[in-house]
C-alpha cells in the first residue's frame, strides 16, 4: 500500500487529489495538511511514502519543508513530489536540489499522477528529457565550480556510463536499449551506483552527474 500526504494550501485542490489517488487500488491518502509547517509535522507522525507537495503555501513553503524532509535520516523513506500552477525553471531546480524526486504541474492528467506516484515510490524520478533538459542548463548557468570527477571514483566504468545516461534523462529501457543490456541490468546498475554514491533517488543522480562534470550541456551520449 502507497501512502500519500497531500500538502497543499487550497481544500479544494486536495480534495481533487484526495478522491482521485483514494479511489486508486493499492494508494491510501494517509493525510492532508494546508502549510508546509503542518506537513512537517503529519511527515513525522505518519511517516508517508509519498508527499504531494505545493510550492506555494503559507507559513513555511514547500521548497523549505521538502528541505527539511530529505535533511532529516529518520525520514529518508519520505518521497517527495512537487506541485505547482506553472512549469517554471527556477522552481524546477530548486525542487531537485531540494531533494524533490519530481515536479509535477497541478493540471496533470489523472492518470500520469497515478502512474507518477507509483514510480516516484518504486525508486524512479519524474523527470522527463525536457524538464532534464531545462535543469541541465540551469546548473550549467547556476554552477561556478569546476568538474569533480573525482567524486565518482568509487564507480565502476559501465556505472558511470549508466549515471551519465541517466543524467540526460534516459528510462531504465532506454538505458538497456543503448548498452544493449536487459532493463533489469541497467536498473541495476542506477541502483548501485546510487547506493555508492549516497542519493535518495534519480533526481539526485542527475544533479550529481551535472555537478561531478560526467554530463555536460548539450551532451547527448
Amino acid at each position: 500500500m502507497i501512502r500519500v500526504l497531500l500538502a497543499d494550501d487550497q481544500s479544494l485542490v486536495r480534495a481533487g487529489f484526495r478522491a482521485l489517488l483514494g479511489a486508486q487500488p493499492g494508494i491510501e491518502v494517509a493525510g492532508e495538511a494546508a502549510d508546509g509547517e503542518e506537513c512537517l509535522e503529519l511527515v513525522r507522525q505518519l511517516r508517508p511514502d509519498l508527499v504531494l507537495m505545493d510550492i506555494r503555501m503559507p507559513v513555511l513553503d514547500g521548497l523549505a519543508a521538502t528541505r527539511r524532509i530529505c535533511e532529516d535520516p529518520a525520514l529518508a523513506g519520505v518521497k517527495v513530489v512537487m506541485l505547482t500552477t506553472f512549469e517554471l525553471d527556477e522552481y524546477v531546480f530548486e525542487a531537485i536540489r531540494s531533494g524533490a524526486s519530481g515536479f509535477l504541474v497541478k493540471d496533470t492528467e489523472p492518470e500520469e499522477l497515478v502512474r507518477a506516484a507509483r514510480a516516484v515510490v518504486e525508486g524512479d524520478a519524474l523527470l522527463s528529457p525536457s524538464v532534464t533538459r531545462r535543469l541541465i542548463a540551469e546548473f550549467a548557468a547556476r554552477s561556478k565550480a569546476p568538474a569533480q570527477l573525482e567524486a565518482l571514483a568509487g564507480l565502476t566504468e559501465r556505472e558511470r556510463e549508466v549515471m551519465a545516461l541517466v543524467g540526460i534523462g534516459l528510462s531504465n529501457e532506454e538505458i538497456a536499449g543503448r548498452l544493449v543490456v536487459s532493463p533489469l541490468t541497467a536498473k541495476t546498475h542506477v541502483s548501485r551506483a546510487m547506493v555508492k554514491l549516497g542519493v535518495r533517488d534519480r533526481a539526485q543522480l542527475v544533479v550529481l552527474a551535472y555537478e561531478s562534470g560526467l554530463v555536460r550541456p548539450g551532451w547527448l551520449g
